[in-house]
């Protein structure tokens, strides 16, 4: 494991975050939820333990949104810049990619392909809902 430390803001740069190591998993998520919360077809997402990810800057603006006991998405109250999503039931942290500038995104895996709105041929393995280890069928869908 690394010791590389990422820094991120929101939008606005009112709240700042660092991660620190590698994240457990990197991918592309396809679910209903992500897709509206992102207001795009795919949300990239890097998970890591919950331990690796600090809020260095503003912590009293960070708002929390929880739709299900699944995700509590986490997001600036100055600007509504959105941060990370807490993952009570997997254990981890999904800081979304594009809030870490300096990451190397490199993803592994799409996940609920089955609610895909954009094909994507990469040759990455398309999970049905999730794999086993994070709670899925681990069923895996043709590219």
């Amino acid at each position: 494991m690394s010791e590389t430390t990422y820094k991120g803001s929101c939008f606005c740069g009112n709240v700042e975050i660092e991660t620190t190591g590698d994240p457990a998993k990197m991918g592309y998520c396809h679910c209903r939820d992500c897709a509206s919360w992102s207001a795009s077809p795919i949300n990239a997402f890097t998970l890591w333990p919950p331990e690796s990810v600090k809020v260095v800057k503003g912590e009293e603006q960070i708002g929390t949104f929880n739709k299900t006991e699944n995700s509590y998405r986490k997001f600036c109250n100055s600007c509504g810049g959105h941060l990370f999503t807490d993952h009570p039931g997997m254990g981890l942290v999904d800081v979304y990619a594009a809030v870490l500038p300096d990451f190397s995104f490199e993803p592994m895996l799409h996940v609920n392909y089955e609610n895909k709105t954009v094909s994507v041929k990469d040759g990455l393995p398309k999970f049905k809902d999730l794999p086993e280890p994070l709670g899925g069928s681990g069923e895996t869908l043709p590219d």
